[in-house]
Formats: C-alpha cells, structure tokens, sequence
C-alpha cells in the first residue's frame, strides 16, 4: 500500500503545478468601462467556450477536482 501513496503523492504534487501554471495562464475578468456599455458581446465572448480561454477554465475545473478529491483519499487513514 505504501506504493500507491507514493504513486498518488507524485500525481497531487504534478496536479498541484499543473493547477498553478494553467490559473497563471488564464487572462483577467476585470472587463473595465468596455462591459457597462455592452462591448463584452464580442465575437470571442460569444464563442468562449471553444476559444483558448474556455479550454484553460475546463482544465482548471477538471484540475481542481482531481485535486479536491486526490487530497481527500490522501488525507484517509487506509495507507
């Protein structure tokens, strides 16, 4: 059993800074004076989703699970 936390230590650490480089990444959501006059609705705040900027926010989400829940198995007294 010890090589499995060892194993699962190695992947929350590698998570850890995947976490961090991919929220560094990610641009700033202060929109400024442009979204009081509607310039948010802009061709790539429509298609966010498909853009670099939708797929850094799904890593994100998906990171931040696997570390939730790597963290919780770690944090268990069954090793």
């Amino acid at each position: 059993m010890a090589v499995v936390k060892i194993i699962l230590t190695v992947v929350f650490i590698i998570i850890s800074v995947a976490l961090t480089v991919i929220i560094l990444m990610q641009e700033s959501k202060s929109a400024g004076l442009g979204a009081i006059a509607g310039a948010a609705d802009t061709y790539w705040g429509k298609n966010k989703g498909r853009s670099m900027e939708g797929m850094l926010v799904k890593l994100t989400r998906i990171f931040v699970i696997l570390f939730i829940v790597i963290a919780a198995v770690l944090n268990m007294s069954i090793f």
